[in-house]
């Protein structure tokens, strides 16, 4: 059973860093996509960063620059860092993954569309900037 635990949420100001972690466990397939995703209150869920099964990082045009996804060498835990952040990046932040994927770049759309019930969410965690 895939299980994927966030952690380090939280609020910070504008300009600030924060770091978030997911905990992940469970994938049985050697080739699966992992990342980030975010929904913020109203808006529809939207891809951030993702990592393919080949560690091709995939940035959302909006995070570009500022953010960074990575992965430690045992693929136990995923991280998200960050940087410069904007009241426009307040949003619950999601941890996801999907066996039997290896192009990163397309499930970063299509884990909120066509393939949603094929991928596993993580409870999500918050991260709210202020002014």
């Amino acid at each position: 059973q895939v299980q994927l635990v966030e952690s380090g949420g939280g609020s910070v100001q504008a300009g600030g860093s924060l770091r978030l972690s997911c905990a992940a466990s469970g994938f049985t397939d050697n080739r699966y996509c992992v990342g980030w995703f975010r929904q913020a209150p109203g808006t529809e869920r939207e891809g951030v960063a993702s990592l393919s099964s080949s560690l091709i990082p995939t940035y959302a045009d909006s995070v570009k620059g500022r953010f960074t996804i990575s992965q430690d060498s045992a693929k136990h835990n995923l991280y998200l860092q960050m940087n410069y952040l904007k009241p426009g990046d307040t949003a619950a932040y999601y941890c996801a993954g999907m066996g039997g994927c290896y192009d990163g770049s397309w499930w970063l759309n299509a884990a909120v569309k066509s393939v949603r019930a094929n991928t596993h969410w993580g409870q999500g965690t918050q991260v709210t900037v202020s002014s």
